[in-house]
């Protein structure tokens, strides 16, 4: 049997949380293959299996935070059967039960008397499955049935398995627990994931249908409707409850009819948007704010912008811009391209940009890895990619961690001046507002004018304890002066 561990996934990160297993106990997964996704800090990332096998057994349920390197599930490999002697199906004969004496066993078209346990039953913890239940074997004293008598019985026999048993088998326990908070049972809920699972999703969908007087779909709408009915007719209606699931993290708040109150229940991901904000808010931040004159970069990208999707299928957007101009800064700061710790400073050698997206539910950071080697187009490749990835929650574990600075970009919100919190550990984050037109005076061989210009502000969060307001507008003033000399002779590619 092989271990799968939690990976480590950042320099800085103790544990993870477990987001979402995206395979259940008797599947088959291959090597690499997206086995669960991963919660740490404000990254969801898909992890890879890192064996081919069968996962046999699930350590950790969804929810659960765990350090580094634990074990968090187990699959049998092709090894496990080889070292045995045996394949798969000869283990499972050479385990199984001796038949029953002929005088007393079932006739052969009869159903089977062993009813194998269901992967991720409640039997077990941490929703492995349980060993097989199997009926008691007929005896002497007690015949057979015919095989008319099983057949005409095996409807009423495998009705509840069928309904309920196998839905049941393949829910996580976090998907049971939310079953029981809302008073729901597997028989209500349509599964959509693999092999008809039921979701998380399936479960608060149905919720959310009940919520606002909709109508579930079946098998929900049929279970649903016989309460209704039994009801008296001149029985008074229930105040509505206040539903858990009412109002995700970022949705619109309702309040249903007869309450005053809804809680918003907080995401993996906003936990750990919380925990990562609260280490954040340890370290002592100053702000460095500049306006910067993008006359002429806007005069380049809208230059370059319609051939440059005719070539490649993408628009060219500011961000490249700054991060380029925010990794050659970086260079002559060093101090800022660095690490706090108990110990000091760690100056770091590669230039690792994070760039923020904003997602559904939150917000991620994925890096942008030795930044300052990459072009122009390089790097709107690279921030393209990943913030497609980020929203599509197909992160890859290489993604994030390891990160020296940030660029976030607030002002395509519309955004003119935001005080970052600094993406601990690192010492600095920038941030890009919205390009405004504004009257600006300017000097001239003729006297001071004033001009219609377009300007971007600018705002560097510093963590104090690394570097002093001194240094942040250094390094910010290196970052205004590569993007206003931007002009046609800066490369692209």
């Amino acid at each position: 049997m092989a271990k799968v561990t939690m990976p480590q996934l950042g320099e800085s990160v103790a544990e993870g949380t477990i987001g979402k297993w995206l395979k259940q106990p008797g599947d088959h997964v291959d090597k690499y293959e997206p086995l669960l996704e991963v919660i740490t800090d404000k990254v969801n990332a898909e992890v890879p299996s890192p064996f081919e096998g069968v996962l046999k057994e699930i350590l950790a349920e969804e929810g659960a935070t765990v350090p580094n390197n634990a074990e968090i599930a187990v699959i049998e490999t092709a090894d496990d059967g080889a070292s045995n002697g045996s394949g798969p199906a000869e283990a499972k004969e050479a385990s199984a039960p001796a038949p029953a004496p002929a005088a007393a066993a079932a006739p052969d078209d009869a159903p089977s008397a062993e009813v194998p346990g269901p992967a991720g039953s409640d039997e077990s913890p941490n929703g492995s499955s349980a060993a097989s239940v199997a009926a008691p074997a007929p005896t002497a004293a007690a015949p057979a049935p015919s095989a008319a008598a099983a057949t005409a019985s095996a409807p009423a026999a495998t009705a509840a398995p069928a309904a309920n048993g196998d839905a049941d088998a393949r829910m996580t326990p976090a998907v049971r627990r939310l079953l029981r908070e809302h008073g729901l049972s597997a028989e209500q809920i349509v599964g959509t994931g693999g092999g008809g699972r039921i979701t998380r999703d399936d479960v608060l969908a149905v919720v959310e249908t009940i919520r606002t007087g909709g109508q579930p779909p079946a098998p929900a709408a049929a279970q649903l409707a016989a309460p209704a009915q039994a009801a008296p007719a001149s029985s008074p209606a229930a105040p509505a409850p206040v539903s858990r699931a009412a109002a995700p993290t970022g949705a619109t708040v309702t309040f249903p009819e007869g309450t005053d109150e809804v809680l918003v229940p907080m995401t993996q991901m906003r936990k750990g948007i919380a925990a990562q904000m609260s280490r954040a808010l340890m370290a002592p931040h100053a702000y460095v704010q500049m306006e910067v004159d993008v006359t002429r970069l806007m005069a380049v990208r809208e230059g370059a912008k319609k051939g440059y999707q005719a070539k490649e299928g993408m628009s060219l957007s500011y961000v490249p811009f700054v991060v380029k101009a925010a990794a050659e800064a970086l260079k002559r700061n060093p101090t800022f391209n660095a690490h706090w710790t108990d110990d000091g400073l760690l100056a770091k050698r590669r230039v690792n940009i994070g760039v923020a997206v904003a997602v559904d539910d939150g917000l991620i950071v994925p890096v942008i890895r030795d930044a300052d080697t990459l072009s122009i187009h390089g790097l709107n490749l690279a921030i393209t990619d990943v913030a497609n990835r980020a929203r599509a929650n197909k992160l890859r574990v290489d993604d994030f961690g390891g990160g020296t600075f940030t660029v976030d970009n607030t002002g395509y919100l519309g955004t003119n001046l935001v005080m970052p919190i600094l993406n601990v550990p690192e010492v600095g984050i920038v941030t890009m507002e919205a390009i405004t037109k504004r009257p600006v005076v300017q000097s001239t061989p003729d006297g001071d004018v004033i001009a219609i210009r377009p300007i971007m502000n600018m705002v560097l969060g510093v963590d104090h304890r690394a570097n002093d307001g001194a240094g942040g507008a250094a390094l910010l003033r290196d970052i205004k002066a590569w993007l206003e000399s931007v002009g046609p002779d800066t490369p692209i590619y």
